[in-house]
C-alpha cells in the first residue's frame, strides 16, 4: 500500500517544520497576520465555543518588555510579530450575561477546554504561516511571569496566556529535529511500552548525531555523586528537565485570573 503522505503538499509542509530563532528585519504585513490567525480560527473547537483569543504585538518596546518577561530570548525582540495565544472564557462570560445566563467557569474541565482550543488553533496558524514561507517558534516562557504578561497585554478576567509565538521571515536555514520513533508513540488497541528501551536508545543516538546535544557529565544511577561522560541524548536531557519543579506559581496565577480549577 502506498504511503498516503507521498507527494502530498500538506504532509511535506508538516515534515519540514522547525522552530525558527533568527529572523530578518522585514515586517510581516498586517493582512498576513490576520490571514494566519483566521486560519487558526478554522481549527476544530469544542462545541463551537471558540475559547481562545490572540494578542498580536508588533511594537518594539512592548516586544522588548515581553522578551524580559520570557527569559530574555533574543528572537522575541528580533521577530517583527509576537502572538500571545490565550485561553479565553471572558467572551463566553459576556455572551452568557447578555442572554441571562451565568457561566460555570470554576472547574478544571473549563480551563482544559479553553487551553486545548487555543493549542489546536495556534498549531493550525503555525502551519498556515509556514506555508507562506514564514518561520515561528513557540514561547512557553510566556508563563514565567503570567501576571505581569496579563497586565502588559491588559487581559481581562478569565483570559490566560497559554503560549507565545514569534513570527517573521527566517534568517538562514532551519532543519527539523528527529522525533521519537513512531512505535514509541503509536499504540494499537492497548498501550504497549515493551520495546521502548531499545527505541529510546536508538533515538538518543539519532539526537546525538544531529549535534544538538554534546558529550556531557551525567550522573551514574545508584552511585551517589559519581559522574561519567557520555553522549547526552534525549533521555538524559528530558529526565533532567522533568526532575525539577517548574512554574509552580501557575495555579495561584490562574486562580487570580478567575480559573478556580475545582
Amino acid at each position: 500500500m502506498n504511503d498516503p503522505g507521498n507527494n502530498n503538499e500538506v504532509f511535506e509542509q508538516i515534515y519540514r517544520h522547525a522552530s525558527v530563532r533568527r529572523y530578518r528585519p522585514d515586517l510581516v504585513p498586517r493582512a498576513t497576520v490576520e490571514a494566519i490567525v483566521a486560519a487558526g480560527q478554522r481549527s476544530s473547537t469544542s462545541s463551537n465555543l471558540q475559547m481562545f483569543s490572540v494578542v498580536a504585538v508588533t511594537d518594539p518596546e512592548r516586544r522588548l518588555q515581553l522578551a524580559e518577561l520570557c527569559g530574555n530570548q533574543a528572537h522575541i525582540i528580533q521577530a517583527p510579530v509576537f502572538l500571545a495565544w490565550c485561553a479565553d472564557l471572558s467572551r463566553l462570560e459576556r455572551a452568557s450575561e447578555s442572554r441571562g445566563f451565568i457561566q460555570v467557569s470554576e472547574y478544571t474541565e473549563n480551563f482544559l477546554l479553553a487551553a486545548v482550543d487555543a493549542a489546536i488553533a495556534m498549531q493550525t496558524a503555525a502551519l498556515a504561516a509556514e506555508s507562506l514561507g514564514l518561520g515561528m517558534c513557540y514561547i512557553g516562557a510566556i508563563r514565567n511571569h503570567p501576571l505581569e504578561v496579563i497586565d502588559l497585554l491588559e487581559l481581562p478576567r478569565l483570559v490566560f496566556p497559554i503560549s507565545g509565538m514569534t513570527l517573521g521571515w527566517p534568517e538562514g536555514e532551519f532543519h527539523p529535529r528527529p522525533r521519537l520513533p513512531l512505535e514509541a508513540v503509536l499504540h494499537w488497541e492497548r498501550y504497549d511500552a515493551g520495546d521502548e528501551e531499545v527505541l529510546l536508545r536508538d533515538y538518543d543516538r539519532a539526537m546525538v548525531e544531529t549535534g544538538i546535544y554534546t558529550r556531557r557529565q551525567v550522573a551514574v544511577p545508584g552511585a551517589g555523586q559519581a559522574v561519567k561522560t557520555e553522549d547526552y541524548g534525549w533521555t538524559e536531557h528530558s529526565a533532567r528537565r522533568v526532575s525539577r519543579p517548574k512554574r509552580v506559581h501557575l495555579r495561584a496565577a490562574l486562580a487570580k485570573q478567575g480559573f478556580a480549577l475545582k
